[in-house]
């Protein structure tokens, strides 16, 4: 069995509705009845506990379940809980809680018991706290929607309610009677505002503007319609909700991978009467009926919630593809109908919120969920790199279209032990040449950028005269890595090839391993025919060079494989290949097994890990490389270092006299 009490509007009627009707019933009592008439000494100043409207109580055998929007739990143990419930249900839900409390023996068994279970119910946000409320107020709020939702959601109600009986709300749009315009302010009325429409003729017919004026500042969400699909901004200025509108627009417009980021100076991000008269002219899918109230009550969701000091419902659903931090955009499909919540940021950045940095990824998970988010199909504005139909062995390989502005589109194919190292390695690859410019390292850190970058310097540095010797092979060969990518190069692919690894600089532990290919067994052609080096790899022992160089050719030969049935793409250009730079984030928080030993690729990235520091400090040594970050310009916002720098990744710069 179980209690409900009083809900948001629209929340199944049953004992909620009983609930109400003794709450009222309670509040209509006299003063001989037992209600707190505001007459005492502490009148109007005592605060008191109540139940969150909206907590439904299930009696356990022994214990309780309490459940509600903002969260649950479940006391068990002990016989004596539901009859204690029973006890306290009364006075927390009329606001006589604390004189109930006066009537306990401080001390006692009881108290104690009594205090413990509300504890738990605050710690879990079931609990409202406010002033003695008069009878009348308490009547009002049972029967209010707009009451009620704030008894729910809001941590003080009344605060919040205040906050919106000083807030009125203006609606601007391009068209008088436009659909999403209409809908909004409905919503916008039913949450408890006054509404105005205002005519903007510069605006788009399927994008609204809402506002909220109050004593704060100017508070504006932008909800709009492309085609079959809509979006909801989030919270900020109407300078910053304006812009936000425009480049949002300009993305959904451009569906597919994303390409070169939209800048403010793209004319195509501004909403120009030209721009608007071709969207116009073009066929707008025809979509449900429901699809406009429901787009913009969700807008206007979000903007009472922040006229009323409310979380932003984006932050409400605990989805961890969202990045705590970043503002989110909603965006919906009427056919099949979806709506979801992305992390976004638009190219101009006004408000303070807007020019957050996250900051660096601590492991490969965070790292990849901030990948997801700057590549998402819908809203992304970078690259993303994806398996799509390349084959995943012998290596696993991902690919990512590059696009640039004045330059025909690009395929990077890049490989690594993992596909999800490869999707972040190459993720990295493709935002570097997107920076445009020689010298620029990307990564998911500042470790993770600077082992790349220390990697490339070093791998570039011009063979001395008098060339070390080679390291012997029994130092390396026995290597668990060296051995299945070199087996897999030299029998499985059929490729020719030598294998080679010496020391970069003596009294350094820095080695550098090269594959270079020697011909294909048999008459067939193969792909190593004109090719430079295969695989080349600087790592901090031999063993571990020489497995990435022997990795690094595996997927060089896979990426470029001309049989067409096996899913390459022989137009694609190889990105370089992985390293131990991404061992840190990779190993960060993973445990390994006892029994596991390098031939494991997590033993093999725990014990790169070990290492990286110490190599990073010999590679600075060697090469008298240290890659700075890069320092935002006067048109960061338009470029994708300061996209990248606000989701949490580096950008670095090595000056060109060390390279």
């Amino acid at each position: 069995m179980s209690a409900e009490h009083p809900a948001v509007p629209g929340a199944d009627p049953g004992s909620g509705a009983d609930a109400r009707a003794d709450e009222g019933a309670r509040a209509g009592a006299g003063p001989d009845e037992g209600t707190d008439t505001g007459t005492g000494p502490d009148a109007g100043s005592r605060t008191v506990r109540r139940l969150r409207p909206g907590v439904a109580v299930t009696p356990l055998r022994e214990g309780l379940h309490l459940r509600g929007r903002r969260g649950s739990v479940t006391l068990e143990g002990s016989k004596a809980l539901p009859t204690l419930w029973r006890m306290i249900e009364e006075p927390l839900l009329d606001g006589g809680f604390e004189e109930f409390l006066d009537g306990l023996e401080p001390g006692s068994a009881l108290r104690g018991a009594v205090d413990t279970l509300v504890g738990q119910l605050a710690a879990h946000e079931l609990l409202v706290s406010g002033p003695t409320p008069p009878p009348t107020t308490v009547r009002t709020t049972a029967t209010d929607p707009v009451g009620d939702w704030l008894g729910v959601t809001a941590e003080r109600p009344d605060t919040a309610r205040a906050a919106l009986l000083g807030t009125r709300a203006e609606v601007v749009s391009g068209a008088p009677d436009a659909p999403l315009a209409r809908a909004a302010g409905r919503a916008l009325a039913a949450g408890g505002l006054p509404v105005a429409y205002t005519v903007d003729p510069d605006l788009p017919g399927d994008r609204v503007l809402l506002y909220a004026r109050g004593s704060g500042p100017v508070r504006c969400v932008a909800v709009g319609r492309r085609g079959g699909s809509g979006y909801a901004t989030a919270l900020g200025s109407p300078a910053q909700i304006r812009s936000e509108a425009e480049a949002l627009e300009a993305r959904l417009d451009r569906p597919g991978p994303p390409g070169a980021p939209a800048t403010s100076a793209t004319p195509a991000t501004r909403g120009t009467s030209a721009t608007h008269a071709v969207l116009a002219t073009a066929e707008v899918p025809a979509v449900p009926a429901a699809f406009f109230p429901l787009l913009a009550g969700a807008a206007a969701h979000r903007l009472l919630c922040g006229a009323a000091g409310l979380p932003d419902p984006a932050d409400e659903g605990e989805d961890d593809r969202l990045l705590p931090g970043l503002p989110a955009v909603l965006l919906a499909n009427a056919r099949p109908p979806r709506a979801d919540y992305r992390s976004w940021l638009g190219p101009d950045r006004v408000d303070a919120d807007r020019r957050t940095l996250l900051p660096p990824a601590a492991g490969l998970g965070e790292a990849l969920r901030r990948l997801a988010a700057l590549t998402d199909d819908r809203c992304g504005m970078l690259p993303e790199p994806l398996p799509g139909d390349l084959r995943q062995l012998p290596v696993p390989l991902a690919r990512c279209v590059l696009r640039r502005a004045g330059r025909p589109d690009g395929v990077l194919v890049g490989g690594a032990p993992r596909l999800d190292l490869a999707r972040l390695d190459l993720f990295c690859r493709a935002a570097e040449l997107l920076l445009g410019a020689d010298g620029f390292t990307v990564g998911a850190n500042p470790g993770h950028a600077r082992g790349r970058a220390l990697r490339a310097v070093a791998g570039g540095l011009p063979e001395p005269a008098g060339r070390l010797p080679a390291v012997p092979a029994d130092r390396w060969s026995g290597h668990p890595q060296v051995r299945h990518w070199w087996t897999t190069l030299t029998d499985r692919l059929a490729v020719s090839a030598r294998l080679e690894v010496f020391r970069v600089a003596p009294g350094e532990e820095v080695y550098r391993a090269v594959v270079r290919p020697t011909g294909h067994r048999g008459a067939s052609p193969g792909p190593s025919r004109g090719l430079g080096p295969l695989g080349d790899a600087v790592e901090a022992t031999p063993g571990d060079a020489a497995a990435f160089a022997a990795l690094a050719a595996v997927a060089r030969v896979s990426a470029r494989d001309p049989d067409p049935a096996r899913g390459s793409d022989p137009a694609a250009g190889f990105a370089s290949g992985s390293g131990g730079a991404v061992a840190p984030l990779a190993a960060a928080g993973v445990r390994t097994a006892a029994w596991e030993d390098s031939g494991w690729t997590g033993r093999w990235l725990a014990e790169l890990a070990g290492r990286e520091e110490t190599f990073q400090d010999a590679l600075r040594r060697l090469t008298g490389a240290d890659p700075a970050p890069v320092a935002p310009t006067a048109r960061s916002a338009d470029e994708p270092g300061a996209l990248l720098r606000a989701f949490g990744f580096t950008v670095l710069h090595t000056p060109r006299e060390t390279r």
